[in-house]
Parts: structure tokens; C-alpha cells; sequence
């Protein structure tokens, strides 16, 4: 093989010893072809970097009647995860495909036998996402992936501002100071909750007041990052409810520590306290929610994803309604739509989520 020339299926066809229908029939989990043949067939293609043409690769006729639907492996536990794997295996049962669950945990030595894939909000720095976005497979995300790659089709939400409705329905209730608990940057969601949040504070004169947790963080790392946040404004750091930084990760404005400083709000020359608490990662509001309670309940709740936990707390929890089951459904959809050739590489699509506003953000007396 010359290094000038083009690394074709009969490239590598010729390389494997095998017949051109006999590469593809192997690159594509189908036809009769012997697991060992397929082994050496994928090697060598990955060996020379063979990318299959993507109008060609929209357009063949053999299919596995499978798609791949890959979500964080640490995410899986979440209710809204569970509600979006079921939009796409509904949207897939109507036409008549199975969905082959991926997660990070599972390394690969070959692509999957799939002919396509649909990434749930997929987190940057993700091994498993790269490998698969560099299969060649038609691929749809829900979210953008925060890293060099992007998918074929892309299904997102205006999650800024959506929490910056949020965020204004709690200043109209009188909060006039409220703190973030919110994922690392890893994903698109998270990292477009934290620059919302930063926006409205900047644009209203608010000082930040957020704490960072890790993707997989525990309750008890949730409830440690809400003590942080409410001993802010109470005494010395350390006093009243945690020192910042320990437990729940570093209080931070944008991605530095939070330090008072000139433009801080303060009352008699007191930092003013943390008065309402909006929760980013799933299931962190119902965690937090005791606390606030023995905390006198002055400081209002909501959430950035809903769920059943929010709807039925008490009070039931202010929450927005990313609609997980619908977006699972969507991602699916535009995947069939690549695969067609109905849709064109580069699509996104927007997916619309609400703010459901309940009594754990009413006015307080």
C-alpha cells in the first residue's frame, strides 16, 4: 500500500486477504462471516484508519435492525436517564429496531454491531464516547459533546435560560440572594446551567454563590455542599453550617474560590445569606430539602431536572421538567432520519423543556 493512497473497503479487503463483500459484510455485523474473520477484518481497518463514506454509509441497503444508546455509567441510577432510555426504545419499536444499552464502563476492541448510535448527554474526557463517535456510525446526542468531535445530529435544550426564568420567578418571590449546587463542566446540560446562573448573577449585581459536586456525587456529598452554601453570611467561615470548600467541592465564581469582595451584598455590614437554593444534578433537591427544613425553612428549593420525588415532596419542589422521555424519543427520531437520508449530517434540533413552579419557591413571611 502507497502512503498516498486512499484507505478504501478494497483497501482494506485487500489487506485482510478477504473479498470487498466479505469487509464490508464484517464491518457491518452482518452476513455470514466467521467471528475470526470478522477480528481480523476490523483490525486491519482500524490498523489503516478506514472512515466508510457517510453518504454511502447512509445509503446501503443491509441493516442490523439494531441501534446503540450510550449513557454515563455513573447516570444510570438516575430516574431521568431511565425515562429517556425509554423514549428511545419506543421511538425504536416503531420501526422496528432493538436498542443495544452501552455505558462507560464497557471497552470496546471493535465498533458495536449497530447502525447508529444515540449518546445521552454525553460527558467530555469520555473514552467510550470518543471511541464510538469515531466508529463512523451515524451518531445523535442529546446535548452537544464538550469535546474536538460532534455528532451528525444534535438534540438540545435552552437550559440557560430556562434557569434564568427560574431565577427571576425567585427574585419576583423576594430572594434576593440565591445559591447554585451544580456538576462539574463535564457536560453540555451542566456546564449551560453554571454560565446561566454566572449571566443572571452578573446582569443583576448578585454575587455568585455556587458549590461544585462531582457527576456521581452521593447525598451526603449534596448535603455537605448545601451546608457550605448556608453558612455563608453567618459568622466566621467555618461557623453556621460548614466551611466553604469542604464536602461538596470548593464554592466557586466561575471556576475560581468565592472570596468576599466589594460588590458582595451585604445588610449592616453582613454578607446577605443565601436565601433560595437552585439544585442542578438529579435527585439533589429531595436530598437537600430536610436540611433546609431544620434550617427554619426560610430558604426557598428548586431543581433543574424534575421528577416524580420533586412532584410529591412536601412542599412539592419547584423544578424544571426536561421532559426526558420526549427528548429519548426525539434522539431517536432524528437518528432514524440520518440513517434514511431524510435528514442531512449537521441537524439540530431544539427540545422543548418547562419550569414547573410549585410551593417550595412561594414568598415568605
Amino acid at each position: 500500500m502507497h502512503a498516498d493512497e486512499p484507505v478504501t473497503i478494497l483497501t482494506v479487503a485487500r489487506e485482510a486477504g478477504v473479498s470487498k463483500t466479505t469487509a464490508s459484510d464484517a464491518l457491518r455485523g452482518s452476513g455470514r462471516v466467521s467471528e475470526r474473520t470478522r477480528e481480523t477484518v476490523v483490525a486491519v481497518a482500524e490498523r489503516l484508519g478506514y472512515v466508510p463514506n457517510g453518504s454511502a454509509r447512509h445509503l446501503r441497503k443491509a441493516s442490523t435492525g439494531t441501534i446503540g444508546l450510550h449513557v454515563p455509567e455513573v447516570l444510570t441510577r438516575s430516574s431521568y436517564y431511565m425515562s429517556f432510555v425509554f423514549g428511545v426504545v419506543e421511538q425504536a419499536a416503531r420501526h422496528d429496531y432493538d436498542v443495544t444499552l452501552i455505558t462507560s464502563g464497557q471497552r470496546r476492541a471493535r465498533p458495536p454491531r449497530v447502525d447508529g448510535l444515540v449518546l445521552g448527554d454525553p460527558l467530555g474526557g469520555d473514552p467510550v464516547v470518543e471511541s464510538l463517535m469515531a466508529t463512523g456510525l451515524p451518531t445523535v446526542s442529546c446535548e452537544r459533546f464538550p469535546g474536538s468531535r460532534q455528532a451528525d445530529g444534535v438534540v438540545w435544550s435552552e437550559h440557560a435560560l430556562m434557569l434564568t426564568r427560574l431565577l427571576d420567578h425567585l427574585l419576583a418571590t423576594g430572594a434576593r440572594r440565591p445559591g447554585l449546587i451544580v456538576a462539574g463542566d463535564e457536560s453540555d446540560w451542566a456546564a449551560s446551567v453554571h454560565r446561566g446562573y454566572q449571566e443572571w448573577c452578573a446582569g443583576r449585581g448578585v454575587a455568585p454563590l455556587v458549590s461544585r459536586v462531582s457527576f456521581d456525587a452521593t447525598g451526603d456529598e449534596v448535603r455537605a455542599a448545601a451546608r457550605a452554601l448556608l453558612g455563608r453570611g453567618h459568622g466566621a467561615p467555618g461557623t453556621g453550617g460548614g466551611t466553604p470548600g469542604t464536602g461538596g467541592g470548593a464554592l466557586a465564581t466561575g471556576g475560581g474560590a468565592l472570596a468576599r469582595n466589594d460588590d458582595t451584598p451585604r445588610t449592616g455590614g453582613a454578607e446577605v445569606p443565601m436565601d433560595a437554593l437552585v439544585c442542578a444534578p438529579a435527585g439533589a433537591a429531595t436530598e437537600v430539602a430536610p436540611l433546609l427544613r431544620e434550617a427554619g425553612g426560610r430558604v426557598r428549593l428548586a431543581s433543574c431536572v424534575d421528577s416524580a420525588a420533586t412532584r410529591q415532596a412536601d412542599p412539592p419542589i419547584t423544578a424544571i421538567d426536561l421532559r426526558p422521555r420526549e427528548a429519548g424519543a426525539s434522539c431517536a427520531e432524528l437518528l432514524f432520519e440520518l440513517l434514511s437520508g431524510t435528514a442531512q449530517p449537521g441537524t439540530e434540533r431544539v427540545h422543548p423543556i418547562e419550569l414547573q413552579i410549585r410551593a417550595s419557591t412561594a414568598p415568605r413571611p
